[in-house]
C-alpha cells in the first residue's frame, strides 16, 4: 500500500533530476516522478545504491542538474522498495514523465540477464 502523501515532495514534481544520496557521502543524479504527493525513482537491482537502501532506507534528495550539481536544499527521505502493482504504478509514473527513457529504453534493456528494474517510493522525513 502506498503511504500517505507528503507535501514536501511536491517541489520535485517539475524537477527533471534529483541528487539521490544514501548513507554514502556522494549522491547519484536520478529521474524522479511525483504523483499525488508520492515520489518515485528506479534503479537496477545490481547497483550498490539498491543494496545500500535495502540495508539502510534513510536517504536525502535534492534538486540537481544532470551532472549531479545540487540546485536547491536537500530533504531527508525514507526509501521503500516497491513490488507488484505498486512497482508497476511507479514505473508508469516515471514513463509518463520520461517517455523515451523510462517508457522505451529502460524496459528494453533492464530485462537483460541479471538485471531487474527496482522502483522505490520516497517518503519525506522532513515535516
Amino acid at each position: 500500500m502506498i503511504t500517505n502523501p507528503t507535501p514536501t515532495l511536491e517541489r520535485f514534481a517539475r524537477q527533471k533530476y534529483a541528487l539521490f544520496t544514501s548513507y554514502r557521502m556522494s549522491g547519484t543524479p536520478v529521474h524522479i516522478a511525483v504523483e499525488a504527493g508520492h515520489a518515485f525513482v528506479s534503479t537496477w537491482s545490481t547497483t550498490g545504491k539498491f543494496n545500500r537502501i535495502v540495508h539502510n532506507p534513510a536517504v536525502e534528495i535534492a534538486p540537481s542538474t544532470l551532472r549531479g550539481r545540487p540546485t536547491g536544499p536537500a530533504i531527508g527521505a525514507r526509501a521503500r522498495v516497491l513490488s507488484g502493482a505498486e512497482a508497476t504504478h511507479a514505473g508508469q509514473a516515471l514513463a509518463q514523465k520520461y517517455p523515451l527513457l523510462h517508457g522505451s529504453l529502460i524496459p528494453l534493456y533492464h530485462p537483460l540477464p541479471g538485471y531487474r528494474t527496482v522502483c522505490f517510493e520516497l517518503t519525506s522525513t522532513d515535516r
